[in-house]
């Protein structure tokens, strides 16, 4: 890369200063007309990203001179700084993480053999230091000219990020385009943060066009709304590159390094005063609605939230938050969404949750208002029996710390796959609005009383009165207590004392299974 050989003889501050122009004329990525175009799309450069991600003065670069060794078409001739990727090792908040962020004023940002070997490097490093691992993506896909020496690089970042799973957190940002296999890396991590610059998908529009006709622009197709709202595969959306980088920190301080600690206890909160605003937030009628988020904000320290998959099946909502300092794991129905019932995405998107917090030893929140699975043909023929069955699994399978707040009703198998006590809770608490039972009064009544409805005077007003019966036998906390399936019926505004006290004692909880090399849970 130096365009003035230095003499044999050339002294050590002359080496030193020819290092240093190669440096800088390696920092410059693919040159300043490039850089200057990436800001003008108004994104930062794959180092900007870097700089603002970790803590200043942190970065260690790996790699910095490595280059590709293709000669086919002309690539033994193409100069590409730091072979498209910037990799190396920094801090967040603190706490050593590994990353690679891919530059796309180089070649596009294209992945070749050197560059998917840098990125698998770093991978490697943060396993075997157990540190957390950030990749920033925004590249044009495979490097064509590479030929399939691309493709089996991308096969080793693949691999390598089935390794780090459930070892060390996996973060990865889509800042720019992401098409083809690359789009399969990040989806083997454990969170995707989204710019809405960004694209994502395995097949671009104009290919969608010429094989199926079909019509689509970029954003419809591959965008952070589309990627959020529909397909899931987004956790985060964020406005634009430093939204991005503040998010991935915030994440990051919740979690733990890797999967044998405990999460950092950050600023405990240690006020637990009773709060009786949250007796105004719930409506005692089981058809009224709330905003859910309400309740988790009066529970977690400051009412400091972290929202997980926001805009993905809104009838759930899973989340990071801490309670006196600790790390907790929030799952919690959404009565203002299809009343919080279990749907095939919302199942789906607890169980990724509830397993992810299971593996990082990150204690488990439940928030029960449910009135059930969604019926429907629909659901049925694509599957609720095995999407429901995973979100059943994981609770079952989680080890750490769980705890249940019954808040109002609890019905069928939709309150047993909400991390009943059968299902493994270690504490469950309910409200004295909970109604626990196998479906809501009305329904039951039709059922059990049919005869003794059809065969009265009044039908309608018999009705009444049985369904009353059957909600004062059955749909009230204290025929769970009584079997012990509820350890406690408390006062609302004790919630937050009542959850503090038992992660504490359950901070210490170990969980004797048997040994097996992994479970076959539903698919």
């Amino acid at each position: 890369m130096s365009t003035r050989p230095l003499p044999p003889d050339a002294s050590l501050a002359d080496r030193t200063a020819e290092l240093r122009e190669q440096r800088a004329r390696v920092a410059l990525g693919g040159g300043e007309k490039r850089l200057a175009k990436q800001h003008e799309q108004g994104k930062l450069t794959a180092r900007e990203r870097v700089d603002a991600l970790l803590d200043p003065g942190t970065f260690a670069e790996t790699g910095m001179f490595a280059r590709h060794t293709s000669t086919y078409f002309g690539l033994d001739k193409v100069e590409m700084p730091a072979d498209g990727v910037v990799t190396g090792a920094g801090a967040v908040l603190g706490r050593p993480v590994h990353v690679a962020s891919q530059d796309f004023t180089v070649a596009g940002g294209s992945a070749g053999e050197v560059h998917s070997d840098k990125v698998v490097a770093m991978m490697r490093a943060s396993l075997s230091t157990g540190t957390p691992f950030v990749f920033i993506n925004d590249s044009g896909g495979a490097r064509v000219q590479e030929g399939i020496g691309s493709l089996a690089g991308y096969g080793r970042v693949f691999y390598s990020n089935v390794l780090l799973s459930g070892v060390v957190p996996q973060v990865a940002i889509i800042a720019g385009p992401c098409a083809g296999g690359a789009a399969y890396s990040p989806a083997l991590t454990d969170f995707v943060i989204q710019t809405r610059q960004a694209h994502m998908f395995i097949t671009g529009p104009n290919v969608i066009a010429q094989v199926t006709g079909e019509q689509v622009t970029a954003d419809a197709l591959g965008g952070a709304d589309a990627h959020m709202t529909r397909s899931g595969v987004t956790h985060f959306v964020a406005d634009d590159d430093e939204q991005a980088v503040l998010i991935a920190k915030k994440l990051l301080s919740f979690l733990p390094q890797n999967n044998t600690e405990d999460p950092p206890i950050v600023d405990p909160d240690d006020v637990i005063e009773p709060d009786p605003s949250l007796l105004e937030v719930v409506p005692t009628s089981a058809k009224k609605g709330y905003d859910v988020r309400e309740v988790v904000a009066r529970l977690v320290d400051r009412g400091d939230f972290l929202e997980v998959q926001a805009g993905y099946a809104q009838n759930i909502v899973v989340g990071f938050g801490r309670i006196t300092g600790r790390t907790v794991g929030v799952v919690a129905n959404q009565p203002t969404v299809m009343s919080g019932v279990l749907d095939i995405d919302a199942s789906d998107k607890a169980s990724s949750f509830v397993r992810f917090c299971n593996a990082f030893n990150i204690p488990l929140l439940t928030l029960v208002d449910v009135p059930g699975f969604l019926p429907g043909v629909a659901q049925e023929h694509h599957g609720i029996i095995r999407h429901g069955a995973k979100l059943l699994y994981a609770y079952s399978a989680a080890t750490v710390p769980k705890v249940t707040v019954v808040l109002r009703k609890a019905y069928g198998g939709a309150y047993v796959a909400m991390c009943s006590k059968d299902v493994g809770a270690d504490k469950v608490f309910a409200w004295p609005s909970a109604e626990i039972a196998v479906m809501g009064a009305e329904g039951a009544a039709e059922i059990v009383f049919r005869r003794e409805i059809a065969g009265a005077e009044d039908p309608a007003a018999r009705r009444q009165e049985l369904i009353e019966e059957y909600r004062s036998t059955f749909s009230t906390p204290y025929v769970a207590a009584s079997r012990g399936l509820v350890d406690d019926i408390i006062d609302p505004a004790e919630t937050r004392a009542q959850v503090s006290r038992a992660l504490e004692v359950l901070a210490a909880k170990r969980d004797v299974r048997p040994a097996k090399k992994h479970g076959l849970g539903p698919t």
